[in-house]
């Protein structure tokens, strides 16, 4: 336990030392963010445009953190037992990557559907059996959703317009 909150803290203070814009906790064995992390990096948090969280065991993730690092652009929580997201996610503003693959969703997180600059979402390997056609299709920016290895309902999938203008990859396991 005591090696990977040295770890943990190796991996913010190279960042707030050598004023990155990238935090990488991935693989630390975080059950969630933790809380003295937002004094420590309240110097650079402004900076920080990529934060990868992968591979840990967080449940929950909170809206201060959403809140907190307003200019993320790219987003990396995959590897978690995450099974919703906060409202205030919704409010990023420059979020353009969202990457929440084998996490427990079993209902597609809408307050991603809020994000203008959201290119892509990655959610495959979850639970989710819809999609928000109608919501994501207005989202000026979205590129892509991949919802493959989800138990995607075979009749809301073949009831998928293919007017949509972003790629949706599914995969239909029959």
């Amino acid at each position: 336990m005591g090696e990977a909150v040295a770890n943990v803290a190796r991996r913010i203070n190279a960042t707030v030392e050598e004023q990155r814009d990238t935090l990488d906790l991935s693989d630390c064995k975080l059950i969630s963010f933790p809380e003295g992390v937002f004094k420590v990096l309240r110097t650079v948090k402004e900076n920080i445009q990529v934060i990868t969280l992968a591979n840990n065991e967080m449940k929950a993730i909170t809206s201060k953190f959403f809140t907190t690092f307003t200019q993320l652009r790219d987003l990396d929580l995959e590897g978690n037992a995450l099974s919703k997201l906060p409202d205030v996610a919704g409010g990023m503003e420059h979020l353009r990557s969202i990457n929440l693959a084998r996490n427990q969703f079993s209902i597609f997180p809408e307050s991603l559907a809020e994000i203008r600059t959201l290119e892509k979402i990655n959610l495959e390997g979850n639970k989710i059996t819809e999609v928000p056609v109608e919501k994501l299709s207005a989202m000026p920016a979205l590129l892509s959703v991949n919802m493959k290895s989800n138990p995607l309902d075979k009749d809301f999938v073949a009831s998928i317009p293919s007017s949509v203008k972003f790629e949706l990859l599914t995969s239909n396991e029959d």
